[in-house]
């Protein structure tokens, strides 16, 4: 094993030298890693992040070849802050819930390191990242198909994270009144703003509640407790009236679910 660990650190020690950054939230992980990162001298460490806000900033200002990224992270979890980049660099994600490690394997990260983690686990996950910087650089449809993944296996959203002229907006499903229709894209209505995300209605008719959201017509989705008044306008035509004011049509094939939600 020591020769093995030998052999593996020299090769590490001639390989283009690269710049790492590392994204958590736990000082107690950040000081594992960096002890780790300690033994090798090809690796310049540029920085350390808190959380995905810093991370982003970060990776925005310098050249970063590889991050280490927690993915439970407070107010931005590591694939969200993934969804606001435009090209990410490699990824080694790092977490204690190995249903999330699975899926991030199996998408294209370099590895993932499941808390806790040895010593010789880090370098192995090192090996690969070497390699993957070494032969190609991560492409923006690799870190597409990633989120893609990563969405489509969530049960449940709790936040939808929007980037608006270089602000992000994290928005609490709570808060949302309706999501509409926008071609290729949805406008988030709140109950004083709106946004516009490139996402799909089906996405979120699959990952909003169930039990707070119903889509009332193939471009409106709205949150039941926003809801306001119940308008019959004519034979078996109802409005939805929102508590911002919105009128929203119904659909008929969508009144049966609205009757059974409000028992009228």
């Amino acid at each position: 094993m020591d020769n093995l660990n030998s052999h593996r650190k020299e090769n590490m020690k001639t390989s283009k030298r690269i710049t790492a950054l590392i994204i958590e939230d736990e000082e107690p992980a950040r000081d594992l890693l960096k002890a780790y990162l300690a033994d090798f001298d090809n690796i310049e460490l540029v920085g350390e992040c808190e959380n995905g806000f810093t991370g982003i900033k970060a990776i925005n200002e310098n050249k970063i070849d590889l991050i280490f990224l927690d993915i439970q992270m407070p107010k931005l979890s590591g694939f969200e802050m993934l969804e606001l980049l435009d090209e990410a660099p490699e990824i080694i994600f790092t977490t204690a819930f190995d249903e999330f490690a699975i899926k991030a394997f199996d998408m294209n990260a370099v590895d993932y390191l499941l808390k806790p983690f040895s010593r010789d686990r880090f370098k192995a996950a090192l090996e690969k990242a070497f390699l993957k910087i070494k032969n190609k650089s991560k492409s923006k449809e690799e870190l597409d198909n990633l989120l893609n993944h990563v969405q489509n296996n969530t049960k449940e959203i709790e936040n939808v994270i929007v980037k608006s002229n270089h602000k992000i907006h994290i928005i609490p499903v709570e808060d949302i009144f309706n999501i509409e229709a926008e071609d290729d894209y949805v406008m988030i209505y709140t109950e004083k703003n709106k946004y516009l995300k490139h996402q799909t209605m089906k996405y979120f008719e699959e990952h909003l509640p169930a039990s707070k959201f119903l889509r009332i017509h193939r471009s409106n989705i709205i949150r039941l407790s926003a809801v306001d008044q119940i308008q019959h306008y004519s034979k078996e035509n109802y409005i939805v009236i929102l508590k911002n004011d919105l009128q929203l049509k119904v659909s008929k094939s969508r009144i049966k679910e609205l009757r059974k939600e409000f028992d009228f």
